[in-house]
């Protein structure tokens, strides 16, 4: 897969995989990555489907409905290119923490719904339920970061309280962010992520 690594000057810091949203680029969510936590090494990812000539990491049917076939599969392909890029680029594959927004936060998403030991903990922008009716892994003290708008017109209130429902019965330690605002993406948001990452996730 498309990708950048970027060492990070405290190797003991998780290993941030950034996964950007529809349309998007391995570039897009640097910045993020610079203020959640800018000591971490950095693997950022393109997604290999397109639509309409635009990124993604996986197919979907219409607005909100999953190719759910290419879901399981691009989940699998990603989980699989994170074990070689962590031989290649020589960094802790235990020690890996998920950033994506929109489509890239409902890939973060499936990962955690497929793979207990995928990710280490996970931040997830305006994620919807990627998938329903599953028995998921045990995430026992997993910690995931949930940002969601209010007025999101793509992910509903409800799905954003239902993801959170399906990862907190998985045992995960879920916290939900709210923003009075759509699916953008806001700074409060981004701020907020940073805070619960060193409050969760800074030591190693």
């Amino acid at each position: 897969m498309r990708h950048i690594f970027q060492q990070g000057t405290d190797l003991t810091a998780p290993v941030l995989v950034l996964l950007h949203g529809t349309g998007g680029t391995e570039r897009d969510l640097l910045p993020l990555a610079q203020a959640i936590s800018p000591g971490s090494s950095v693997l950022s990812i393109r997604g290999n489907v397109l639509e309409n000539g635009m990124p993604r990491f996986f197919r979907r049917l219409a607005e909100g409905v999953f190719d759910e076939e290419d879901l399981i599969f691009r989940t699998k392909e990603l989980n699989d290119f994170l074990d070689d890029a962590a031989a290649e680029h020589g960094f802790d594959r235990r020690n890996v923490v998920a950033v994506g927004y929109s489509n890239g936060a409902n890939i973060a998403g499936s990962l955690l719904f497929h793979y207990p030991d995928a990710l280490r903990g996970a931040i997830l922008h305006h994620p919807m339920v990627p998938r329903r009716g599953i028995q998921l892994p045990d995430l026992s003290g997993t910690p995931i970061f949930i940002g969601a708008g209010s007025n999101d017109p793509i992910c509903s209130p409800e799905e954003t309280e239902e993801l959170q429902q399906l990862l907190r019965e998985a045992g995960a330690e879920v916290t939900v962010q709210w923003e009075r605002a759509g699916h953008q993406l806001t700074r409060t948001e981004v701020e907020a992520a940073g805070t619960w990452f060193k409050a969760n996730l800074a030591s190693a």
